[in-house]
């Protein structure tokens, strides 16, 4: 019942968006902050935000969000990130998870790696039907949101959102598959590469390739050499 419950506290529409807000951020949002995205006072913010934290979909801590330290710098305010744990709900329960780790650890002995692959990339093509190779970052980035690898541009936040010329590279705050991918990486991974790569083409201005950064989706997609501006 916890996941149930857990899901059950974004019914408010209030919280959910509060929520959607830090969970979009990637990293530590401060109460004001949170306030201010979601059009409510601080003080409504504050007990929606530790509503989330009790039900597991966010945590929180504090750390002093003016960068100062010593007498002067004030207290130090609570902030929240994201929660990394899993929701799913399915009544009754059914457990797609265990079976997704056994075809894992099948695949991964009998070496079945690039016949995964393979069947991967027939896949994002698939997905992709008739549609030419993705042509722009923007369009990759679309089709990676709607398949919820919740896409950024790298260096964007940085810059107050600017996407210049140093932030031609889309990272990934979630990878679909992060709960079999813990477990079995270099197949899991080479799997979601493979997937993308279906989906976005090969031969198009727009590629995915394997950068793997703790926290994050394994794989990167950019435009390639020839096509950047």
């Amino acid at each position: 019942m916890e996941d149930i419950d857990a899901i059950a506290a974004l019914q408010d529409p209030v919280r959910r968006r509060l929520y959607e807000y830090v969970a979009a951020q990637g990293r530590e949002v401060g109460r004001n902050e949170a306030a201010e995205a979601a059009g409510v006072a601080r003080t409504l913010a504050a007990h929606h935000l530790d509503r989330l934290a009790e039900a597991g979909l966010l945590e929180s801590g504090s750390r002093r969000l003016t960068g100062r330290s010593g007498p002067g710098a004030g207290r130090p305010a609570k902030v929240y990130t994201r929660a990394r744990a899993e929701r799913a709900v399915s009544l009754p329960a059914r457990d797609y998870r265990t079976a997704a780790e056994l075809l894992a650890e099948a695949a991964e002995q009998a070496g079945l790696d690039a016949g995964l692959w393979a069947a991967a990339r027939s896949r994002g093509e698939a997905l992709r039907g008739s549609a030419a190779p993705c042509g722009r970052l923007e369009e990759a980035m679309e089709m990676l949101a709607a398949r919820g690898y919740e896409p950024y541009l790298e260096g964007a936040e940085d810059a107050g959102g600017a996407t210049g010329a140093g932030a031609r590279v889309v990272r990934m705050r979630n990878c679909p598959f992060h709960a079999v991918a813990e477990r079995f990486p270099p197949l899991v991974c080479g799997m979601n590469l493979a997937l993308l790569e279906g989906l976005l083409g090969t031969d198009g201005p727009v590629r995915a390739r394997m950068d793997a950064r703790p926290g994050e989706c394994c794989v990167v997609v950019e435009t390639s050499k020839n096509n950047r501006d």
